[in-house]
């Protein structure tokens, strides 16, 4: 008889990030949400979320022009605002990740439960969370993996990865404390995306905190490793006053077959000079993704 295989005992499923010792959210008075009257004007610079967006990014890549102004607003006499959504909003690419940031490393900014725009707004895309169906299920070599259970297009939110928020001294001391070192990384993920030995705010100077999801986590928790994967990361935004607690969204970056494994890759396409690490390739973890693009070791 086949032997039934069951998630590790000492695991469980949570639906949002839990804060550890020494992590703690802003306090009630540094929040703020955006004030736009109607959810459309969400779409636009002049929302107070969007205030930390690049401006040479905030523009549409859809029907307007170089400026990322349309025509009309062009044609005025002074154009008071730029396109700055992340999400197309109209047609069958409605709430889908634009496609000009498939392959950057923007962060993803967004309106969230203390904005005065709708839970409809279309720049709730993560804050309204996973709608996709995904499985769990043993694969024959990589441990366990995830796949979905419908088909997902290229753009569309799937998950994100959830995780108790630990300090990067706790992080440090787990990693030692690990049987094999480097398999802590598998479940650590750092929450670096606005880290800044110069920023105004003590908790973004680093070093920052990191999400460990080995002992509790969502499904992406199981989702394996490839070189050529099928999602990416994105650090996303709520209130700008927990930017040191961001979220880590997945994004699917090719259209998803339904029945497909999900795979992101855990170091976003860095790679090393293992020629030079020919002494200590036996330590290092070999990459089982068989992909063309195969890296051979992930660290």
């Amino acid at each position: 008889m086949a032997k039934i295989q069951t998630l590790p005992q000492n695991f469980r499923f949570i639906n949002g990030v839990v804060l550890g010792a020494g992590v703690t959210a802003a306090d009630i008075s540094f929040r703020s949400g955006c004030t736009c009257g109607q959810d459309e004007d969400c779409q636009y610079s002049g929302c107070l979320c969007l205030a930390d967006l690049d401006r040479d990014e905030a523009s549409d890549d859809a029907g307007d022009d170089h400026n990322g102004l349309d025509p009309a607003t062009r044609a005025s006499p002074s154009p008071a605002r730029k396109k700055a959504y992340a999400y197309h909003t109209h047609g069958n690419k409605a709430g889908l990740l634009r496609s000009k940031l498939h392959s950057s490393k923007l962060p993803l900014y967004e309106c969230h439960q203390g904005c005065a725009c709708s839970p409809d707004c279309p720049n709730r895309v993560v804050e309204r969370g996973r709608t996709v169906p995904l499985q769990i299920f043993r694969t024959q070599d990589r441990g366990w993996g995830v796949r979905t259970q419908e088909s997902i297009k290229k753009g569309q939110f799937v998950d994100r990865y959830l995780g108790e928020v630990i300090t990067s001294a706790e992080a440090d001391r787990r990693r030692d404390a690990s049987v094999v070192y480097h398999r802590k990384d598998v479940y650590l993920f750092a929450l670096d995306k606005f880290t800044d030995p110069q920023s105004l705010d003590a908790r973004l100077k680093g070093p920052p905190l990191e999400v460990d999801g080995e002992f509790m986590s969502g499904p992406t928790r199981f989702i394996n490793h490839s070189c050529d994967p099928n999602m990416r990361i994105f650090a996303r935004v709520g209130d700008h006053a927990d930017k040191h607690i961001h979220d880590l969204a997945l994004f699917a970056i090719k259209d998803i077959q339904k029945g497909e494994e999900l795979t992101f890759d855990y170091v976003d396409g860095a790679s090393g000079d293992f020629e030079e690490l020919e002494g200590k390739i036996e330590d290092m973890t070999k990459c089982l993704c068989r992909s063309s693009k195969c890296r051979r070791f992930l660290w």
